[in-house]
């Protein structure tokens, strides 16, 4: 844990979210993201001066149906780490996965972005790492290698066998090009052991 990540009673009541489909965040992971959009570039403004946290979310449709998309319930709050201006006007920023959250109520668009008033009490574990859970690795292992295989993707093997199990399966969870709904039930799975049952 880093000294500048939030205690589980610092985490704020209020945060705004950026949907995006097919876009996983966890807790301890980190997911670099390319900011270009007016009210997106609000929103990490006003981010950097209120504790840096955003909320990663998947919409229940695709985004372009509308421009407000209902979402899902379940989200990632991420803590902005890294952040660079480009000179065409983007932001470029790393998120560092805090906590799971729960959306309990949407506010009024603020700048154009979404805030909401969020419930973190049902996943207060994923403040502490799960370094003492033990996955199924063989089993893991087994049901990646004949996915890459399908889909065409090479791998650092050696790389991955030496990953611990919470980074091994928080990064396989984030990168492989699962379906949202299936990146949505990686990301409410209750547990490291049960994440890398349903991975």
């Amino acid at each position: 844990m880093s000294p500048f990540d939030p205690g589980f009673d610092a985490l704020p009541s209020q945060i705004p979210i950026f949907p995006l489909t097919g876009v996983l965040l966890l807790p301890r992971g980190e997911l670099p993201l390319n900011i270009f959009e007016p009210r997106y570039l609000h929103m990490v403004e006003d981010a950097l001066g209120a504790g840096r946290m955003i909320g990663m979310i998947q919409p229940t449709e695709h985004e372009n149906t509308q421009p407000n998309p209902p979402v899902y319930r379940t989200g990632c709050a991420g803590r902005i780490i890294a952040f660079q201006e480009t000179d065409d006007g983007r932001f470029l920023l790393t998120l560092k996965g805090v906590c799971r959250f729960d959306v309990k109520d949407e506010l009024p668009l603020r700048r154009g972005y979404r805030p909401v008033v969020v419930d973190w009490s049902r996943h207060r574990g994923d403040m502490n790492s799960d370094s003492e859970a033990r996955i199924d690795r063989p089993r893991l292992f087994a049901s990646l290698k004949g996915y890459f295989s399908t889909h065409g993707i090479s791998a650092d093997w050696n790389a991955i066998e030496a990953s611990a199990d919470e980074r091994l399966v928080t990064c396989l969870s984030m990168i492989c090009p699962f379906e949202a709904s299936e990146k949505q039930a990686l990301l409410e799975a209750p547990t490291l052991i049960e994440r890398s049952k349903v991975l």
